[in-house]
């Protein structure tokens, strides 16, 4: 058996990670988002802050495969592009921060994150304007800098779209084009500055499989009429993985 493969069973709390993963999987299968909200705050209480980055975008990129073919007929990749492209130049400048904060700090702005993106959905809060082109520029930017910094590359576009009036079916397809985009552009900014070692393709490659299985269940209960329970299941799920991966616990 590869060493980088046993090393990767060994590491603490693994199968913590493959259930939240799974728990994962579900939620992004039918919402098209919450894969990072939910496994960034757990994964920090076992795994240091760079190989957390690593692994959950090593996986998502494993597994959007089953959900881009869908997403790709409807979703507004004209948008999306624009997102994706403003988000390239700031992706470097987080991976730069996060490397030299300590990594409970980097767990507190994961909590702050996505404790702060829960509250902000749950609260009814609405755009009901079309943002200009130095606005949308502005959000991929921000969430480039989120993914560098924790792995969180959704929030700021998930608060985008979701508090927005857009449709179900729309809000989840440009979600996950845009986080399949930002998904490969961290991944290649990780290899390139040595961040992910054998240790973490051997660990994003194990969480893919349940990752990727649960990730076509939860896409198969997707139905645009059940919006508000998707709604709803995602918030009650990311609120759980925010509060169990709050730094006070350990």
């Amino acid at each position: 058996m590869p060493d980088g493969l046993i090393a990767a069973i060994s590491l603490p709390g693994f199968w913590w990670l493959v259930s939240t993963i799974s728990v994962a999987g579900i939620v992004r299968g039918f919402t098209g988002f919450g894969t990072a909200l939910i496994f960034v705050p757990v994964a920090g209480l076992f795994l240091p802050p760079a190989m957390v980055v690593a692994t959950i975008t090593l996986t998502g990129v494993a597994s959007s495969a089953a959900l881009l073919p869908r997403a790709w007929r409807q979703g507004d990749r004209r948008e999306v592009a624009l997102l994706a492209l403003a988000a390239l130049p700031t992706i470097p400048l987080g991976l730069f921060i996060m490397d030299r904060l300590d990594a409970l700090t980097i767990r507190w702005v994961v909590a702050f994150i996505a404790g702060g993106t829960l509250i902000a959905l749950i609260s009814g809060w609405r755009y009901s304007g079309q943002l200009a082109l130095p606005g949308l520029l502005a959000i991929g930017a921000a969430a480039g800098l989120m993914g560098g910094l924790t792995g969180l590359t959704g929030p700021v576009v998930i608060l985008f779209y979701l508090a927005g009036q857009a449709v179900a079916q729309s809000v989840r397809a440009n979600t996950i084009l845009f986080l399949a985009a930002l998904d490969v552009a961290i991944v290649v900014n990780l290899l390139t500055r040595g961040f992910a070692g054998w240790e973490v393709v051997w660990l994003a490659g194990l969480l893919a499989i349940p990752y990727f299985v649960t990730t076509m269940i939860g896409q198969a209960l997707f139905a645009p009429t059940r919006e508000r329970l998707y709604r709803y299941a995602a918030f009650s799920v990311i609120g759980l993985a925010v509060i169990s991966g709050l730094p006070v616990w350990g």
